[in-house]
């Protein structure tokens, strides 16, 4: 007996990562997934985006859990996709009852050198595309009488970092929009919550530009194993490097299930203590 039996479940940017760790624990818990991710490339994004082989592999792990499962191209930036897969999921699967709303991309650049296009992506993203995706199953969720959101937010929903401010202004958005949803949508039984991820090994944060992040590096000189290293200190809880997917998977697991029936408007965060750690400026200027 699964936690999630007999649920459906939507996910978007479902095809890898964290995406495809949330959809394959809901199916070995018991539910359907519906999942909807897109193949366009966006120009603002550095790393290579979702392909068609991360999808056929993602339905492929659902499947062998023998769950069914249904994949819809789509953007989330883009309402009648949102609505499409919300229409398909309940044709072919009966209802929905979960939405992970785990979409995100991810940029880099000082706020003064930030184009138009980047801020404009992001927003659109990874703030606007949550929003448009509770928008999409509320009105299924209240007439069915209840349901389970779970917003992908970050530690950078809840503390700054340099050289993404547009990031860190829309995961900041997610707990705004979490926390309005949870209080408008109790009366109809909808519980609405957010995660925030610290570091997690996903194509989103292991790319070039991240590698140097996190390894204080000159452009393009830091690798992989820079990366993961820092990881290590990134977070305070021991043996605790960057954390893999499933984390945030249980985390999300736990929400949509019935041990957290009375939970609702709350953040968690999935840090391995970050946010316990006090400050520290490595590059002061006197």
């Amino acid at each position: 007996m699964g936690m999630l039996d007999g649920k459906v479940a939507l996910i978007t940017g479902g095809s890898r990562g964290q995406g495809r760790a949330h959809a394959v624990t809901c199916a070995r818990e018991g539910a359907d997934v519906v999942i909807i991710d897109t193949l366009t490339q966006i120009d603002t994004v550095a790393y290579p985006m979702a392909q068609q082989a991360d999808f056929d592999d993602t339905v492929r792990q659902v499947e062998a859990l023998d769950r069914r499962i249904v994949s819809v191209v789509g953007d989330v930036r883009k309402q009648a996709d949102l609505d499409e897969a919300v229409t398909r999921g309940i044709a072919e699967l009966g209802k929905i009852d979960i939405l992970i709303a785990n979409a995100g991309i991810f940029s880099l650049a000082p706020a003064h050198e930030m184009t138009d296009e980047m801020w404009d992506d992001m927003i659109a993203v990874n703030l606007t595309g949550v929003w448009k995706s509770a928008k999409a199953v509320l009105p299924h969720m209240m007439e069915q009488g209840g349901g389970s959101i779970v917003m992908t937010s970050s530690i950078n929903g809840l503390e700054p970092g340099a050289n993404y401010v547009h990031y860190c202004a829309a995961k900041f958005g997610v707990v705004g929009i979490m926390k309005t949803l949870a209080l408008e949508y109790a009366r109809h039984g909808i519980r609405v919550n957010a995660i925030h991820p610290g570091a997690i090994l996903t194509p989103m944060t292991s790319w070039q530009g991240a590698w140097d992040m996190m390894s204080g590096k000159p452009a393009g000189e830091g690798t992989e194993a820079d990366m993961l290293e820092a990881g290590y200190s990134f977070h305070a809880l021991k043996g605790n490097g960057f954390l893999d997917p499933q984390r945030i998977a249980d985390t999300a697991l736990y929400l949509n299930s019935d041990l957290a029936s009375s939970v609702t408007g709350v953040s968690i965060p999935v840090d391995a203590g970050h946010l316990l750690m006090p400050g520290y400026n490595a590059d002061p200027v006197k």
